[in-house]
């Protein structure tokens, strides 16, 4: 599939100080909805800026489609960010409260200026609000609207111009969590029924989750993994990366060969990030909570610390023969009280390790 943007060893710094983005390298193909994904102050924001044109380049290029948008050296290029043809989705929204959703969507097509093809941007725009299902909404203001249906608009307004890219800048912060995870999944489907490629900035994960096909994780301004966000979950690269993205237990294991056994049994590996011909040595092997399984016969045993109810399920924090401590979700119907054994077995189909040094500090915070 041919390439949307391409990004290539981009760095971005500001006033001399740190680069805030250190020479990331990301394709985003046509149609994808991609995801930067990490902490606050990690170079996501600032990597957005750089493709919508607000920050410029300290090294490397920027290219949408066939046209260059930026370029760092010798002869460098800056376009405009109003001459790029990329929409722009802000955290606030930014719409005009004086027009109404009609008028605010239209203004995504004429920037403000009298136009001849009133009617062909017209129908635009009223394309545009049947496609995020406003169209019974029209005449309204801004401050007539919901959170959601003001976000609906914004998106309308941004991709009613056909941009090369949409860009959304933490886009649901400012709603409530449920009406976040379901607007996540509006989107993604406007996005995709437009055919839009999009680029999300977020530091939630189940936002993530829900709109990207392919999922960027940055820590100090760089870019540590790049791949499906199922990929990513399951066989993060660096246990850093395993940390940031879900619950889960680090717990101590001997690998050799393609096998790594622990107080849980031996395991098959099926991603590894040791010297995969380093002989038989100590490491630390990742469990996500839907790893381990509440079994009542099963001979495994493992002590309940701590139970957080969840609805559905329980998040237990379970203690193993050892002292290590693990994770698991088991249905809300099973309510075991605290310090009493109950059995369990692992279901793992992706076993990851880690060298012992690089996981030293385990997910602790989350298990204690």
């Amino acid at each position: 599939m041919a390439s949307a943007l391409q990004i290539d060893s981009v760095s971005v710094r500001y006033d001399q100080g740190a680069d805030a983005v250190r020479s990331v390298s990301i394709d985003i193909a046509a149609g994808e909805v991609a995801c930067l994904l990490g902490p606050s102050g990690c170079g996501k924001s600032s990597l957005l800026r750089a493709i919508a044109g607000f920050v410029r380049l300290q090294t490397g290029r920027i290219v949408l489609g066939s046209k260059t948008l930026s370029q760092a050296g010798l002869h460098p290029i800056f376009l405009a960010p109003e001459s790029r043809g990329i929409g722009m989705v802000f955290q606030d929204y930014a719409l005009f409260p004086h027009l109404t959703v009609e008028e605010n969507i239209l203004f995504g097509i004429t920037r403000g200026r009298p136009s001849r093809a009133e009617a062909r941007e017209t129908s635009r725009a009223r394309e545009m609000m049947d496609l995020v299902g406003l169209a019974v909404l029209a005449g309204r203001y801004p401050h007539e609207l919901s959170g959601g249906q003001a976000q609906r608009v914004a998106l309308a307004r941004a991709l009613a111009p056909s941009p090369g890219i949409v860009l959304l800048d933490e886009p649901f912060s400012s709603l409530d969590h449920s009406l976040r995870s379901r607007l996540a999944r509006e989107v993604r489907d406007i996005l995709k029924s437009a055919g839009t490629t999009a680029i999300l900035v977020t530091h939630d994960q189940s936002e993530a989750f829900a709109m990207a096909d392919t999922l960027g994780v940055l820590f100090d301004g760089r870019l540590v993994q790049w791949g499906r966000p199922y990929d990513v979950y399951h066989e993060p690269c660096t246990a850093e990366v395993a940390r940031f993205i879900g619950d889960g237990a680090l717990i101590s294991g001997v690998k050799k060969d393609h096998h790594v056994t622990t107080t849980l049994g031996e395991l098959p590996l099926a991603a590894c990030c040791c010297d995969e011909g380093a002989p038989a040595h100590e490491v630390r092997v990742l469990l996500r909570p839907d790893d381990v399984v509440h079994d009542d016969h099963s001979p495994l045993q493992a002590r309940v610390l701590r139970k957080i109810f969840r609805g559905a399920d329980f998040l237990y924090t379970l203690e193993l023969s050892n002292g290590e401590r693990v994770l698991s979700l088991v249905p809300s119907h099973h309510d075991h009280p605290l310090n009493q054994p109950i059995g369990i077995r692992l279901e793992a189909d992706h076993v990851v390790t880690y060298s012992a040094n690089e996981a030293a500090e385990s997910f602790e915070k989350e298990v204690e």
